[in-house]
């Protein structure tokens, strides 16, 4: 992800802010990652009111993997702006100890806007497509190793979202699942589903997001009405979400999923709170543009890059059984 508004360049202070944030990123993906390792040994902190892992490395199949899609995500962003001549920052990471994946990502910083149609495009599609290139082979591999086993009788497991081309590498590993059964995702799999969860929600079209850059480059000011109308209509999809898996579940007589189901929409919600403060704080218009259209090159890999959030769109991200 990108934002306007750095000082010029990187100095040395940039690179060590950035070197000591990525290393509290590694240390709370690690705990995250040794928590769901199959054999995780817990040890109790009362003071802090919670149970943290005996063996941190034990989360290296989860925290590399992962670290390795962002990085190669937030470079790809870095390396088009350098070869642009863009000042840019090097890549914050964002620790999240506690959180489902132990960070909230990473964000890199640009002094003011890109003014070129083919910067705008180089580097709004170079990180996703980038982090998409990490993560497909990670996520392949991971589904290689998981099993497919019956689903557990008692409730309380979650089921990671899945999009079409999610669905189509399930099912060239391990073919139609029978009923009643699922994959269980090793945390490389794991890793690997949070590498294409993170790209979709970049590629998503609006305000300054990745995909909003790409769709700008392509489209110029008329991107403008179709982001804030794709942003108003995010509490709409969280609605028609929720809506559809309690529908589901209800036809299926599932009264447990009919009480869980009904909140799969609620990260749209979310999301759709913090891009209403993203645009509050940078406005609803993208910074403007200059130079020629695209040419058919970069228009093609605009129309990829933009055809991926198709494909990697997950109706719900995560939900509770």
């Amino acid at each position: 992800m990108t934002e306007p508004g750095a000082a010029a360049g990187s100095t040395v202070r940039d690179w060590t802010v950035a070197a000591v944030l990525f290393v509290a990123t590694a240390a709370s993906t690690l705990l995250t990652g040794a928590m769901m390792a199959p054999d995780a040994v817990l040890l109790p902190v009362p003071w802090l009111g919670i149970a943290l892992p005996v063996d941190p490395l034990a989360g290296l199949p989860f925290a590399g993997p992962l670290l390795a899609i962002l990085l190669a995500h937030e470079f790809g962003h870095w390396i088009a702006a350098r070869l642009h001549r863009l000042p840019v920052s090097p890549p914050y990471f964002i620790p999240m100890p506690m959180a489902l994946l132990g960070t909230m990502g990473a964000v890199i910083r640009m002094r003011g806007a890109i003014r070129s149609r083919a910067a705008l495009l180089d580097v709004g599609a170079a990180g996703p497509l980038a982090g998409l290139l990490v993560a497909l082979p990670v996520l392949a591999h991971g589904l290689a190793t998981s099993p497919v086993e019956p689903l557990p009788a008692e409730r309380g497991y979650l089921i990671e979202g899945r999009s079409l081309l999610y669905l189509a590498l399930l099912h060239a590993i391990h073919g139609p699942i029978p009923e009643g059964h699922d994959v269980f995702l090793t945390p490389t799999a794991f890793a690997g589903w949070a590498g294409l969860l993170v790209t979709m929600i970049n590629l998503l079209p609006v305000a300054q997001l990745d995909g909003g850059h790409v769709a700008y480059a392509l489209l110029g000011p008329r991107q403008d009405a179709i982001s804030e109308r794709l942003r108003r209509a995010l509490p709409a999809l969280a609605v028609l979400v929720g809506a559809g898996y309690w529908l589901d579940a209800r036809v299926r007589g599932d009264t447990v999923g009919m009480q869980n189901d009904w909140l799969a929409g609620l990260p749209w919600l979310v999301w759709a709170a913090v891009l209403w403060l993203l645009v509050r704080m940078g406005g609803v218009q993208h910074p403007p543009v200059e130079g020629p259209p695209l040419g058919p090159v970069r228009r093609a890999v605009a129309f990829v890059t933009l055809a991926l959030f198709v494909l990697l769109f997950m109706p719900a991200w995560v939900r509770q059984r």
